[in-house]
């Protein structure tokens, strides 16, 4: 088996996988959760008025992950938002395997400390299931994203779901790999 390059990976491998055995009194190392995939989504609901928004999105969210996104469709009509059932509405990525390892590395030691007046992320932003969802208000923080191409600021979820049960080993896993949670 060759050893892997990826900072994030030898980390799990060589910290992660003891301590949370320790931690959590595992008897197999296959009960230690890992990171499963990480989603990125970008909602862009301008683009109801101009589909070259969406465009623009896909991009910008094909750059920073390194994958081509999938385009998502609105499922209801909701005429509040002049929306119509069927209408691109934003795109999503899932990220699994070393493009993963890469993504979620670049995200907690380039992207988030280029954050401003950053102090570290919630701890509160777990589901119950051991996932954890991360908002970012900018895509200027990913060093990949020209500053003079960006024609409209926009924001991203980042869900990064683990094979975790609970939000204990989530967030015990997830500090182990380097999340820089709030004190």
């Amino acid at each position: 088996m060759k050893k892997s390059t990826n900072r994030v990976v030898r980390q799990y491998e060589d910290v992660a996988i003891k301590a949370l055995m320790e931690k959590f009194n595992y008897t197999s190392v296959m009960q230690v959760p890992k990171l499963s995939k990480i989603v990125i989504n970008m909602g862009v609901g301008d683009a109801t008025q101009n589909a070259k928004l969406l465009e623009d999105a896909v991009r910008e969210l094909t750059v920073i992950a390194g994958q081509k996104p999938v385009v998502t469709i609105a499922k209801k009509s909701e005429a509040s938002f002049k929306l119509r059932a069927g209408t691109a509405i934003g795109c999503k990525v899932d990220l699994r395997g070393e493009r993963m390892y890469d993504f979620f590395e670049k995200l907690i030691s380039i992207a988030l400390p280029r954050v401003r007046d950053f102090r570290g992320v919630s701890k509160d932003s777990f589901d119950g299931h051991g996932n954890y969802t991360l908002g970012v208000r900018e895509q200027l923080i990913f060093a990949e994203i020209d500053f003079d191409l960006v024609n409209k600021v926009r924001g991203m979820d980042i869900v990064i779901v683990t094979t975790a049960k609970t939000d204990a080993e989530a967030y015990e896993l997830l500090k182990l790999l380097g999340m820089p949670f709030r004190r």
